[in-house]
């Protein structure tokens, strides 16, 4: 438990503030079926479970239709858990393809699908519970509040509006601003000009609070495993055993700082 609060408080957002689980499915099944010229438009019965029990896996999203291609493929949960980084490259391989055109393909087929169909998109992404509310009175505190992700800043924007969570554009740090997430920490602390800061990123990939953890400038910021989102058990056992990483249930984080 963490005694104190924030000056800072930086958040991921899928998977610690949205779970769009349905989404991501949808969307990367349709840039499947168009980049691997899917005869079949409809999913085998049991993908989209299979999809979101190994969602953990993807880092950036080009890398969703290349999960739906793996299964499809007839690689096996454990094979895709256990060696995905090697899996990737093997896939783009054997298809003469780049991250890049996959990554556009997906941007283009969201891009669309908000264009004509915003309401049905949104409904496919939930907040998780009692974030929203959190959120907002975060933003009516004094604890500035930014959003750090990989995910599209301006999808980001269009999610926060729609549940009432009104944040400033130059709080949402999104895929666009194309870099680590470890160097927008360090500069969200060098904006405060010297001033004291206390740091806190709540982040429910282990990876990147292990990347956090090597900038030997940054060791004072508090790091929070979301044990709610897109983890599995063995990544939250590590970041239990981990001491400069704190596992955070979701009504915990609800809660007032003191009981972080």
């Amino acid at each position: 438990m963490t005694a104190q609060k924030p000056t800072i408080l930086a958040l991921d957002f899928d998977g610690v503030i949205c779970d769009g689980l349905i989404e991501y499915f949808e969307v990367a099944w349709h840039t499947y079926c168009q980049v691997w010229s899917s005869v079949n438009d409809t999913p085998p019965e049991n993908l989209p479970q299979r999809f979101y029990r190994l969602r953990p896996v993807i880092e950036t999203g080009w890398e969703m239709p290349v999960l739906i291609k793996a299964l499809i493929d007839g690689f096996t949960d454990d094979q895709i858990l256990q060696n995905w980084t090697n899996i990737t490259p093997q896939i783009l391989t054997t298809s003469q393809l780049e991250s890049q055109e996959i990554m556009k393909k997906l941007d283009g087929l969201r891009d669309e699908w908000i264009k004509t169909d915003l309401d049905g998109w949104l409904n496919l992404h939930k907040f998780y519970p009692g974030v929203k509310e959190k959120l907002n009175q975060i933003i009516d505190s004094e604890v500035k509040l930014f959003i750090v992700t990989t995910k599209e800043g301006r999808f980001v924007k269009r999610l926060l509006q729609r549940e009432g969570v009104n944040l400033a554009d130059t709080a949402i740090f999104g895929k666009e601003v194309k870099r680590p997430k470890y160097e927008t920490l360090r500069g969200l602390i060098a904006q405060e000009k010297n001033k004291p800061v206390s740091l806190w990123f709540v982040e429910d990939r282990i990876k990147t609070l292990q990347l956090v953890k090597q900038q030997s400038d940054l060791e004072h910021i508090k790091l929070f495993l979301a044990d709610w989102g897109y983890n599995t058990q063995s990544e939250r056992d590590a970041g239990k055993s981990d001491h400069r990483i704190q596992l955070i249930s979701l009504n915990q984080f609800s809660q007032d700082f003191s009981n972080w």
